[in-house]
């Protein structure tokens, strides 16, 4: 194999192949920026457009105006959204996967914790496979998840881990797209946190049930990501302000919610840290509630900071160049931080 076709070889494996399969993701029912939940989310932002114009509530005339228009979706902060999402791609390939792939596997599967308390406690009775059970269980993996979650997001937040979330919170304007504007880093600590959580459960569980139970899936999609994904996630990042009304957002966190957690205004900092839930957030005391009225917000880190994320290169480098600075403070100069990032508990 001369040298051009070796090259060739590796510029397929680790750059053309990765952002082939991720332009095509939007067919996969696996992530939420999937077609299928790109166009649920915006028909009930359309649903939302027909609703507030017919009681005089918006001055959109049309449903782009109502979603952010020109000024949004090719707003500089959102083009940097779209060229990042292929270019994680490349992240995922080069970074995440063989950095995750260096702990050891066997201590991620809950075949390991069936085995551990086999040991301790005995075998268990198979219950066989029925639908109950699998419901159950894809319940109790959703909400482990979502729990874990939560205080990920919430370790992201604290000094020292800011840094790397902050390129999330970077962005000025919101799209869809924006979701994946997550430095490879917090990528790697979100699988490796949710392998151990939900690979603990599922020992816990199949053990009870003397073996192996399939989670419930639709389409091979966990049943209550699909439903999840299916009510509007998408509206989370973007300029249609959906709320739940001060009870539901109790339970569930909505679009609105989750815009108050992006939102520069001191007195949102450090709120609303839940994924799908804003259960954990009511209960340990970081919930923001909303109305069905707008609050008027803006997005981003502030001026301060804000050039110094607009390229992809400067999403992955900074991070590490601001933690270094935390670290070596003598050799370089205090970075300017974020209030988000200064309350003790966050």
């Amino acid at each position: 194999m001369d040298a051009l076709s070796l090259i060739y070889e590796h510029l397929t494996q680790w750059v053309i192949e990765p952002i082939f399969d991720q332009f095509f993701g939007i067919f996969d029912l696996n992530g939420r920026l999937g077609l299928l939940f790109l166009f649920t989310s915006y028909l009930i932002a359309y649903s939302l457009f027909r609703f507030r114009k017919h009681r005089g509530l918006t001055d959109a005339r049309s449903l782009w105006q109502f979603i952010g228009g020109n000024r949004v979706h090719f707003h500089r902060s959102a083009l940097l959204d779209y060229r990042y999402y292929l270019a994680r791609a490349i992240l995922k390939v080069a970074l995440v996967l063989p950095i995750v792939g260096l702990v050891d596997p066997h201590i991620l599967r809950s075949g390991d914790y069936i085995a551990f308390f086999s040991k301790l406690w005995g075998a268990r009775p198979h219950l066989g496979e029925n639908l109950s059970l699998s419901l159950l269980y894809g319940l109790g993996v959703f909400l482990v998840k979502d729990f874990v979650h939560y205080w990920a997001h919430r370790a992201f937040h604290s000094r020292w881990l800011w840094a790397f979330h902050k390129v999330h919170h970077s962005a000025t304007v919101l799209v869809p797209a924006t979701a994946s504007r997550i430095h490879f880093m917090e990528e790697v600590v979100e699988k490796l946190t949710t392998a151990v959580g939900v690979g603990f459960y599922a020992g816990i569980f199949w053990y009870a049930c003397g073996g192996e139970i399939s989670r419930y899936t639709l389409f091979g999609v966990s049943y209550l990501v699909l439903i999840f994904n299916g009510l509007g996630a998408n509206l989370r990042h973007s300029h249609v302000w959906l709320s739940f009304g001060p009870k539901a957002e109790h339970v569930l966190s909505s679009p609105a919610q989750h815009q108050i957690h992006h939102s520069d205004a001191p007195r949102h900092f450090n709120k609303n840290f839940g994924v799908n839930l804003s259960l954990w957030d009511w209960m340990f005391g970081t919930l923001y509630v909303t109305t069905s009225k707008p609050e008027t917000i803006g997005f981003g880190i502030g001026e301060q900071e804000r050039d110094r994320y607009l390229t992809i290169y400067s999403l992955i480098v900074t991070p590490f160049a601001e933690t270094a600075g935390k670290i070596l403070p003598a050799k370089r100069p205090q970075p300017v931080l974020s209030r988000r990032s200064e309350t003790p508990d966050a």
